[in-house]
């Protein structure tokens, strides 16, 4: 394909006021993804009324509504990191190693090393859109019900790098993640499932109120036994930047996270919370030789970071290229277009380049802005943490339930918050790690529905999970990712 479209979009992104437009969607959203439960789809269906209505180009709208979206994937890092408190739904792998990082007084560098693989799967993700977009628009239009299911089979078989010495608290987990997964309406049948005739839980446990429980209650809970037992230390928040060997060592984590994020960010319908997962716990079977990963590990941060920004710009693949939405916020992005009379297609390369081209490259300056605009701001964010436990603690449960009202306008939603916090306090008091619950229910909502849909399909045929390229492939790469270390370790390469 000519990049001709290219050179038209920096051109047009360049322009002094998509520059600003572009720091203006930048700036809105970093602060849309540091608030819990508002997310980039919020942000943008909230301003792209404005934007309509005050006769922006719809040029421009893009560049603004494209750095509200990636920006808000670098700033879902700075509560989780922080508090403990994901942004969005791609933080909560960030969370893992971002916030015993913070604990250990080293907060400031792990937001800065958080920006610094932000970007680095930004910019991947980017380069590949721009050479590789149609390419990568017609992989995903080969992925039907069974190939999304095999994708989540492979997924699993990542989850069992999450093992480690403790196997039977890991499937349990991983187990309950999935019970929990379950409950709402029946994806096929529509009969109601573990519902207790509430009718607030006919579409099932939200995944914010989930995440907000299990990580920001149940921390505030530890954090006040620690208090109460007077063993909470005050926090430093380090120095501002990651040292130079820091940064190289998790150069490896960036450009793998990276990867795996733009490709499962091209698949519609999975995801930043499902590509940071995979892409966190396909790290930890690479580089957790030491039993790091989930204390503190700086790869285990920087490797979800990156496929966070990466799905990001994988989700624009299909949408700008099949006019499929690739996730719920380029959904509304499609909305956009269509507003202004705009088909997105293979065609809208060579008719419209000022769209096309100047989204594009409105993403590599957006990057670029983003890293500039963030670092500076590391010591003002951290400054956060050194608040007064009297302030912070009772700061953080007004946060979060004040995310999970905003979200659903519902008492009973933070009375089941509160009780997941319980029910999260007591596993972790158990020994419990909480990342396989988490990998649990998000992998299980996407796996079941699309087994439902791939048997209905075939009449209740399991040869339609073998019958395609791509599931072969996929089973093949789950078969080596469970097989592979158990070879290596019987041989003495692994310990």
């Amino acid at each position: 394909m000519s990049l001709d479209y290219l050179w038209t979009g920096f051109a047009v992104a360049l322009q002094w006021h998509n520059l600003l437009f572009g720091l203006f969607g930048c700036f809105l959203g970093t602060v849309v993804g540091a608030l819990p439960a508002i997310g980039p789809i919020n942000g943008i269906a909230l301003l792209l009324p404005l934007l309509y209505t005050l006769g922006v180009p719809p040029e421009s709208t893009m560049i603004v509504l494209a750095g509200i979206y990636y920006g808000a994937e670098y700033g879902g890092r700075i509560s989780s990191i922080l508090l403990n408190v994901p942004g969005d739904a791609g933080a909560v792998m960030t969370a893992l190693d971002g916030y015993p990082m913070a604990r250990e007084g080293r907060a400031a560098e792990a937001l800065a090393l958080s920006g610094i693989a932000s970007f680095i799967g930004g910019l991947v993700s980017v380069v590949a859109l721009t050479f590789f977009g149609p390419l990568f628009g017609q992989l995903a239009v080969g992925f039907g019900p069974a190939e999304y299911f095999v994708l989540m089979v492979f997924a699993f078989a990542t989850l069992t790098s999450m093992v480690g010495d403790q196997p039977i608290k890991t499937l349990i987990a991983a187990t309950l993640g999935l019970v929990l997964a379950t409950v709402g309406l029946d994806p096929t049948s529509g009969a109601y499932r573990f519902t207790f005739g509430e009718p607030e839980l006919h579409d099932g446990i939200e995944f914010i109120i989930l995440v907000i429980g299990l990580f920001s209650v149940s921390e505030v809970l530890m954090l006040l036994e620690r208090q109460y037992a007077g063993r909470l230390t005050l926090l430093s928040v380090g120095r501002g930047l990651p040292s130079l060997a820091t940064v190289r060592s998790c150069i490896g984590a960036m450009l793998r996270g990276a990867g795996i994020g733009f490709v499962i960010g091209v698949l519609p319908g999975t995801g930043a919370s499902v590509a940071s997962a995979v892409s966190y716990t396909t790290e930890k079977r690479i580089s957790d030789r030491n039993g790091t990963f989930g204390k503190g590990d700086p790869r285990g941060l920087a490797a979800p970071e990156a496929a966070n920004n990466a799905a990001a710009g994988g989700a624009f693949v299909p949408m700008l290229t099949l006019g499929v939405p690739g996730s719920g916020t380029t959904a509304v992005m499609l909305g956009a277009l269509l507003l202004y009379n705009i088909q997105p297609g293979p065609q809208l390369f060579s008719e419209r380049p000022e769209i096309a081209g100047g989204l594009i490259a409105s993403m590599y300056i957006g990057n670029l802005l983003l890293l500039i605009l963030n670092l500076p701001l590391v010591q003002l964010f951290v400054r956060m943490i050194l608040l007064p436990n009297w302030i912070l603690l009772p700061g953080v449960l007004a946060l979060a339930f004040l995310a999970v009202y905003s979200a659903y306008a519902s008492t009973l939603s933070i009375v089941i918050t509160l009780s997941i916090g319980v029910f999260g306090y007591v596993l972790r008091k158990l020994g419990f790690d909480l990342a396989p619950l988490i990998l649990g229910f998000v992998l299980g909502k996407v796996a079941e529905t699309n087994l439902r849909n791939a048997l209905a399909i075939s009449g209740g045929e399991l040869g339609i999970f073998f019958s395609s390229p791509i599931a072969i492939v996929l089973w093949l790469l789950a078969a080596v990712v469970v097989v592979l270390p158990l070879v290596l370790r019987r041989r003495g390469v692994l310990s």
